[in-house]
This record gives structure tokens, sequence and C-alpha cells, in this order.
């Protein structure tokens, strides 16, 4: 491109900015509430709304895996964990299972990983078959819904279907004997097989304490119009580069590795999280699955999440309204971005600052220890408890079987 386009492009940098600058200060002490149901969901209190009976599973089923490998305490799989941690001292869980409405297995099924951290799911089919066995053979509880009223935490990349490729991870489909029961997933893309109705979409966990760390003062001018860090094309498994991420990181990168107005880099700074907050605009494109962390760290920095995944279904979506703090891109408009978000109003642009601002936006998008109000903890039991009461027509008659325990891949029949 030639260098009037960028000339063109730092001329309306600067009018932008002076325009973010002239109310800046009045937004560094104002937030908005979100108007209407969604405000009042996002801050319902579930406790004394449900109850919830955890099961007591040996060892090597969670705790023992934590132990081999700890690393998984800082993944973004880790939702699971705490989950587990979180419910064994709320205080909707009970000790008698007859009074309680949800049923929760603790099947720690991300935490096999890789040198490099990342999550072997080969094996999780079998470790949650195994789980269900147990709990259906020691627990009358299982049989008598054949798990309808039971949630297990899959935070996979695809969810129950247990694989990090999409195709195959179609192929295989939804583990058939969590088939009944209500699925707590950070997968979330509308028309799936690995989404099925009823599941709650979670955001992925991203460590609080070290994001608490790394703030920076709120009156911090955001200078950075676009921010991005993270691959652009995945070598190692797609060399030819139009697989991953279904091509729209690339052609993020080949449209505006060079325009001014975007700081885009695989480089990943020490000041990585200070950056966020520095600027106006963070990229939240799919890589193989939909959902990054990199929403979380956008909604907790107050940068506007600018999401590049059709069809995705976004985390507690009847509590956050994404629509109205986000900007949604589709994956084949990419090489307009820059046109698309320059021709956003700054009055837009501000409301939905304020409303990033607003700490119970915030707070609901995280796994802080201990748990605190209006968390993701309580969002997942949220809804939950909006679930409730379960139909009469979960409960199956003595005798009665819905499930196939056959079904499915043969090697998922080994015993685990």
């Amino acid at each position: 491109m030639g260098s009037g386009i960028w000339v063109a492009a730092l001329l309306i940098a600067c009018s932008f900015f002076e325009g973010i600058s002239a109310v800046e200060h009045e937004l560094n002490h104002r937030t908005e509430r979100i108007s209407g149901s969604a405000g009042d969901v996002l801050e319902d209190n579930p406790v004394g709304r449900l109850k919830v009976f955890v099961y007591e599973l040996p060892s090597k089923y969670n705790k023992k895996i934590l132990q081999k490998d700890p690393r998984c305490l800082n993944h973004m799989f880790a939702a699971e964990i705490y989950m587990h941690r979180f419910l064994l001292a709320s205080p909707v869980r009970t000790f008698n299972p007859e009074e309680a409405d949800w049923f929760y297995t603790p099947v720690y099924t991300t935490c096999d990983l890789t040198p490099n951290g990342l999550p072997l799911p080969f094996k999780s089919p079998r470790m949650m078959r195994s789980a269900i066995e147990l709990i259906s053979t020691s627990w009358p509880y299982w049989n008598r819904t054949e798990g309808a009223d039971h949630f297990f935490i899959v935070p996979h990349d695809f969810g129950a279907c247990f694989h990090y490729q999409e195709e195959k991870a179609i192929e295989r489909g939804i583990l058939h004997l969590l088939k009944r029961a209500t699925l707590v997933q950070t997968f979330g893309q509308r028309n799936h097989v690995c989404l099925k109705d009823g599941s709650i979409v979670i955001p992925p966990y991203a460590p609080p304490q070290k994001m608490q760390a790394h703030l920076i003062p709120p009156d911090t001018p955001r200078s950075i119009f676009v921010y991005f860090r993270g691959l652009f094309y995945d070598v190692g498994n797609d060399p030819e580069g139009g697989y991953y991420a279904r091509g729209a990181r690339a052609s993020v990168w080949e449209n505006f590795k060079n325009n001014p107005l975007f700081d885009i880099s695989t480089e990943h700074p020490t000041t990585y999280y200070e950056d966020m907050q520095r600027a106006v605009f963070c990229l939240c494109p799919l890589g193989w699955a939909p959902w990054s962390p990199r929403l979380v760290e956008a909604v907790v920095f107050g940068c506007i999440p600018v999401v590049i995944a059709d069809d995705i279904v976004l985390p507690f979506a009847d509590a956050i309204p994404w629509e109205e703090i986000g900007v949604f891109v589709a994956e084949e408009d990419v090489p307009k971005l820059d046109t698309i978000l320059t021709s956003i109003p700054i009055e837009v642009i501000l409301r939905k600052q304020r409303l990033l601002a607003n700490p119970s936006m915030k707070q609901a998008m995280l796994f802080p220890q201990p748990a605190q109000a209006g968390d993701a903890f309580h969002q997942i039991l949220n809804g939950l408890a909006r679930k409730l009461p379960h139909d009469e027509k979960v409960f199956l008659r003595p005798g009665q079987k819905v499930l196939n325990w056959t079904a499915g891949p043969r090697g998922d029949l080994k015993p685990w």
C-alpha cells in the first residue's frame, strides 16, 4: 500500500485519540450498570436456590492427577479444578444426596499435559466413563435419571467431544454417557455437535492474582488503537496456513502487519497485560477453537473485545451483554477490520468502556481464590439454579434405560 494510506490512517488515529482524551477524564470515574434483566441476572445470588451433592471419588480421578502435574492449576482449562475446590466449601453443598438438586462428579479430564503444557484428551473419554460407571454402581442417583440431574465441567477445546482438532471432535461427538447431563464448558458455537442444548458456556481460566499484579492507574491514556499478541500461523500443525483459525488470523497479519493503527505481533512481551490496558480494542480471534483467554483479559482490562469467530456462543450470555460491550466482525470481513473499527462513533466506544468498567462485569469472568460474590463460580450456580425444577420426565421408571453404554469409538470402551 502507498504511504498516503498510512498517513490518512495516522490522521484518523490522531483525531480519534483527541476525541477520546476530551472525555476520558470523565470516564475514569464513571461506570454504567447493565440495564434490564441481564443486570439482574449478573447480580443474582445462587445461595438458597439450589443444593449440590459432590461425589467423593477416589483421588486417582482428581487430586493424584494434579499432584503429578501442578501446571494444571495455571492453564486455561483449570476451571474444573477450581470449581471442585469451590463446591467443597460452598454453602450450596449438601451432604444429604436425598435433598440435592444437582450432583457433581469431580473428574480432572484436562490434566494430562504435554511437555509444552497442552492437554492430551485421548484418555479423557475412558476416564470420564470410568467415573460414571463408579457413581452408577456405588450410588442410586445416576440411575434415576441417567445423568439428567448431574453436571460435569468439561473445559476441553471442544468440550465433551474430547479432541483438540475440530474435524475429529465432530467425528467423535459428545461422549454418549454425557448426552443427558448438563455440561459446563468453555466451548460454545451455534449449530455445532460439540455444544448441546442446555449447556452452560463459561470463560476459560485466567489467573486473577497475576492480572491483579499488573494493573496500572485507571487514568492511563489508551494510546494503542488495536492490540493483539499471539500466533497468526500454526506451522507445526497447519503448514499451509488455511485451516488454523479458518484463515482469520493469517488474514489479520497479511492485511495489517504494517498498519500503524495495529499493534500486532507474535512476540509476547512482559508488558502484555499493561499494553492491553493502554489499548482501545483487543482482537479476540478464534484459534483451533472459537474461544481463548484473551476474551477474559480484554474484559478485565477494559479493552473492547473484537470477537472474530463466526457463530461463537460467549460465556454467560444471558447475564453479560456481549453485543453492547464488544465488537463482532465476521471472519470474511477481516480485511475490512480497519474501516470497521475506525467507523465506530466515539460515543459508542465510550459507552462500551463504561460498561466494561463495571466491576460486576469483570468479576463474572474470573475464578478468584477465595471465591467472591458474583464471580464465575456463582454465575455457574446461577445457571444451574435457573434450570430448576427438573422436569418430571427426566426421572426414569425403575429398570428403564435410555443411554447405550457400548456406543462410541471402540477405544473409549477400554478400561481406564
